[in-house]
């Protein structure tokens, strides 16, 4: 068994009361300061669009729940993931592995929306993808090393607290009440997550085939697409 098939069925064995009861001890009431939502202001002082990964089918619930404000093509609800493309001259080119969820043209995300008050809002909210609802949770490791202070942060932001395999990333609204309740649906959808993104990285290992087609390739567990969420035809890329 390979170590992403031993982080798997940790995973799935991972107690949802247990995840919870670090969530509580932690606490959380997002405060709805659209942070996790927008742009991000690097050091260097130049702005990052704001980048949250999204599964293929996540995309596609998205795409009919924004229905209701007309047509969302694949594009309108995802761009490839950015890690690993090259910007050549008129167009990006390259291979990568995930989707992000696409942001507007000042970085944010495309379903974020802010309110007179300046309080934010997320206009797909009951469909939101996953990583939004768990914001801003995350399993650690679960490769058993037992050490993730140098790991690279998937969220953005540095790990500001940790309980067990629990790490709280930073945000305003962490160290408040949250109920019981509230904890275990959040710790639900942790689990879920975490599960989640195993299948989706031993998918995409497993249904991998190099290509040389041109212009940008996006590897899902779904197989070869365009940013356009269409399969790569291969011989036509060629």
């Amino acid at each position: 068994m390979g170590g992403l098939e031993v982080e798997l069925e940790r995973a799935r064995s991972l107690s949802v009361e247990g995840i919870a009861d670090a969530i509580e001890s932690i606490g959380f009431e997002c405060t709805r300061c659209g942070e996790c939502c927008t742009a991000e202001t690097a050091p260097s002082g130049e702005t990052e669009p704001h980048t949250a990964t999204v599964f293929p089918d996540e995309i596609r619930t998205v795409q009919v729940a924004a229905a209701d404000e007309g047509a969302y093509d694949w594009q309108d609800v995802a761009r490839p993931m950015p890690y690993g493309l090259e910007d050549g001259i008129g167009a990006a080119s390259g291979e990568t592995f995930e989707w992000a969820l696409q942001t507007d043209a000042c970085g944010d995300c495309a379903f974020y929306d802010e309110a007179d008050d300046g309080t934010g809002a997320c206009t797909v909210h009951e469909d939101r993808p996953l990583i939004c609802r768990t914001y801003p949770f995350s399993i650690g490791p679960l490769d058993a090393v037992g050490d993730d202070s140098e790991a690279p942060d998937p969220m953005g932001g540095g790990v500001v607290d940790r309980r067990g395999d629990v790490r709280a990333h930073e945000c305003e609204g962490l160290g408040r009440d949250i109920s019981r309740a509230e904890a275990r649906e959040l710790a639900a959808a942790l689990k879920e997550r975490t599960v989640r993104e195993l299948e989706e990285a031993i998918g995409v290992r497993d249904s991998y085939e190099p290509t040389d087609a041109s212009g940008v390739v996006v590897h899902d567990s779904e197989g070869q697409k365009r940013p356009d969420g269409t399969a790569v035809s291969g011989d036509s890329d060629r």
